[in-house]
């Protein structure tokens, strides 16, 4: 699973029909409303690359509300659960 944080510009107005729409597309795990210079990030998880074309500039761009984006495709993700299960390994319980 390959993941991208996508940072959000959106209509003040419709921020919450924005997040919403954004949300219901396959792809997207997740939309935090933040504060900043940002409106929205969105968690987008696909199999492969080319499935960001049409999760993000394919849909997500073109959510009413939605004036601009910033993706950012992850390397690598670390969690303390990732490490904890990586640590786990081979242990007897």
């Amino acid at each position: 699973m390959i993941s991208a944080i996508v940072l959000i510009k959106a209509d003040v107005a419709r921020i919450p029909e924005a997040a919403q729409a954004i949300a219901a597309i396959e792809g997207i795990s997740e939309v935090y409303s933040v504060t900043g210079n940002i409106d929205l990030i969105a968690v987008a998880r696909v199999a492969k690359h080319e499935d960001f074309a049409d999760v993000i500039a394919d849909r997500l761009n073109k959510v009413p509300g939605v004036q601009e984006t910033d993706t950012h495709i992850a390397f690598r993700t670390y969690s303390s659960e990732d490490l904890e299960a990586a640590f786990a390994i081979g242990l007897d319980e």
